[in-house]
């Protein structure tokens, strides 16, 4: 019975070493949503504006042959920009991520194209590695915290690959499927076509106020060839923001869930060990009581 209560003090102990590490990644992800929030609600006016800057070019006189407004319907292959972590323990963060870019594939697939992967955060590539699937491009390090300069390597590369041909390697379309974070409890994993860009004539007035009329230096078709890779940048950082904001909540949740049934392990391990040390007592005092009888009786 002693080495029964020996096991169990041993596994209450590792159990409440394990609380302390899920505990103190909870706080961390914690403090790190409100950060990640931030960035967030800071990079969504630019990405506002530089929209409401295009389409003003658009509508004023820019030319919209611009290879990144035309649609490539002779090209088969479709660049998917999948979105995913670093790191583990955030629960279903990256199972949802890639099963979306699963579907989105399937569909692609079902249209007769072939889906290319460019990869960010360990999680996916370690996921396309292990079935064996073509890895185009890969990113790593970077996941929880982002930067413009990261967002930028990615969407260089993206551009490229759209301004290529097929037999160079090129792609058609480009799609970023990513984890959008819509409160602290509720992440969605959505896929977005961002390449190429549809664009829409008609005189309905904008929804959102009319077009300011900007004087534009130099023409407005040079200004769309400058500003037009930035916007790809800025939809790309703002999807990372968006997946590092949603990782921090998933793996919050996820540590607090680890953290109440640790707590619940070790109720249910000191009951055991309470009632192990009872029957232990319990079976030393009729022991002596036992003998105290024998000698008695002799």
């Amino acid at each position: 019975m002693g080495a029964q209560l020996r096991v169990y003090r041993r596994r209450i102990r590792s159990v409440k070493s394990t609380k302390k590490i899920t505990r103190a990644m909870e706080l961390i992800a914690a403090s790190r949503i409100v950060k990640a929030q931030q960035r967030v609600n800071a990079a969504k006016p630019y990405a506002a504006q530089i929209t409401r800057v295009i389409s003003a070019l658009a509508s004023q006189g820019a030319s919209i042959d611009h290879p990144l407004l035309q649609e490539q319907s002779d090209e088969k292959r479709v660049a998917v920009l999948v979105i995913s972590s670093d790191r583990g323990l955030a629960g279903g963060y990256n199972a949802n991520a890639l099963k979306t870019a699963a579907q989105l594939e399937e569909l692609l697939r079902s249209e007769g194209k072939e889906p290319v992967a460019f990869l960010v955060g360990r999680k996916a590539v370690s996921y396309y590695k292990f079935r064996n699937r073509h890895i185009e491009e890969s990113w790593t390090g970077f996941s929880e915290q982002p930067t413009y300069e990261d967002a930028k390597k990615v969407a260089d590369a993206l551009i490229d690959s759209f301004i290529r041909n097929e037999e160079e390697g090129g792609t058609g379309e480009i799609h970023v499927v990513h984890t959008e974070y819509v409160s602290a409890l509720t992440q969605r994993a959505v896929a977005n076509r961002i390449l190429p860009l549809e664009v829409e004539e008609s005189d309905a007035p904008p929804p959102e106020g009319a077009l300011p009329l900007y004087e534009f230096e130099p023409d407005p078709s040079a200004l769309l060839d400058a500003l037009l890779p930035r916007f790809v940048t800025t939809r790309v950082y703002e999807a990372m923001l968006e997946a590092a904001a949603s990782e921090s909540a998933s793996r919050r949740r996820a540590m607090k869930a680890a953290t109440d049934n640790a707590d619940e392990l070790i109720k249910s391990l000191t009951r055991a060990a309470n009632s192990a040390r009872q029957a232990e007592i319990t079976q030393e005092i009729s022991e002596i009581v036992g003998g105290a009888s024998a000698l008695e009786d002799a």
